[in-house]
């Protein structure tokens, strides 16, 4: 183990390891666009969701049983929000995903989802009551306004023929689902759980709501894992962008706050975009540099902690 025990370890280590964490987090998740990206045309989008958090939920097992008590204290007592948090997380972050990278690139899809911190203010705002700030408000128009260059390709004809790309659309739909998630992830009702084991039983959640559905395309005779390149894609969507990307990213909730750790989420355009263009060769137009300058821009504008007051 990498990590050393914490009566050993200093206070300033135990105070850069979230951050440490959060900064190779997105780069973890965008490996899940450019795994899928390559694996979807081999495998149907819920089976490869459903053998991604099968596998997951079986890793974390031991974790579980480790925390029995509070985990079944947890299930018996919220086991809606335990569903809900494997929906939104799993069901439409993993299934949806997967199948929107038939109609769009994993290059539209980490630029589109790189706003799901804006929604995450958006969100506490609505059902929080959070106060807002100008330069947050503006900042999240600005941010919406890139994904807008980023689904129109910066043609505004497109918008007068409602010309939007399948694809795109659903990852807007995702990185909402995303910011609900991160929103009730933390809260009294998931803080007796250990992050290991917590994530494994969102993980299970989740591969027994996509489970109807890749029987589904079982028996109506879609594509099924059968060659080395799809298994190994499975692996590296288990390994890199679920166990690690997603525990990193509920380890860093439960350390930072969900709107603290949203900000590492700058990282996902930088990441992704680099990965698919060295990776799948995928093309970077004009609308992409202009696009990612204006969701970075609105993000920083939005969440960077620049001139606000210590709240002591």
């Amino acid at each position: 183990m990498i990590l050393a025990s914490p009566s050993h370890a200093s206070p300033p280590a135990l105070r850069l390891l979230p951050l440490v964490v959060m900064v190779l987090t997105p780069l973890f998740f965008s490996s899940n666009l450019i795994f899928g990206r390559s694996t979807i045309f081999e495998v149907a989008p819920f089976t490869l969701a459903f053998l991604r958090w099968s596998a997951a939920g079986l890793v974390l097992a031991p974790f579980i049983w480790m925390a029995r008590h509070e985990a079944r204290a947890y299930v018996a007592t919220f086991p809606g929000h335990c569903a809900v948090l494997g929906f939104l997380g799993m069901w439409i972050c993993g299934a949806g995903v997967y199948y929107a990278l038939q109609f769009t690139t994993a290059t539209n899809g980490t630029l589109i989802y790189t706003t799901s911190p804006l929604m995450v203010i958006v969100l506490q705002r609505l059902f929080y009551g959070r106060q807002t700030s100008w330069r947050e408000l503006l900042g999240i128009l600005i941010g919406f306004l890139g994904v807008a260059i980023i689904v129109l390709k910066a043609d505004l004809s497109a918008l007068a023929g409602f010309d939007f790309n399948r694809g795109d659309l659903i990852f807007i739909a995702a990185a909402l689902s995303w910011a609900v998630y991160s929103v009730l992830l933390k809260g009294p009702r998931t803080s007796g759980l250990p992050v290991a084991a917590l994530f494994g039983l969102i993980a299970l959640a989740g591969a027994v709501l996509l489970a109807p559905f890749a029987l589904w395309e079982w028996l109506s005779g879609a594509q099924m894992p059968v060659t080395i390149s799809a298994w190994t894609g499975i692996a590296g969507i288990v390994v890199f962008s679920s166990l690690l990307a997603f525990g990193g990213y509920q380890y860093g909730v439960a350390r930072l706050g969900a709107a603290t750790t949203s900000i590492f989420m700058y990282l996902l355009p930088v990441y992704g975009v680099g990965l698919a263009v060295l990776v799948l060769g995928e093309p970077f137009y004009r609308f992409h540099a202009v696009g990612i300058l204006t969701v970075l821009g609105g993000l920083v504008l939005a969440t960077a902690p620049i001139g606000r007051r210590n709240p002591r």
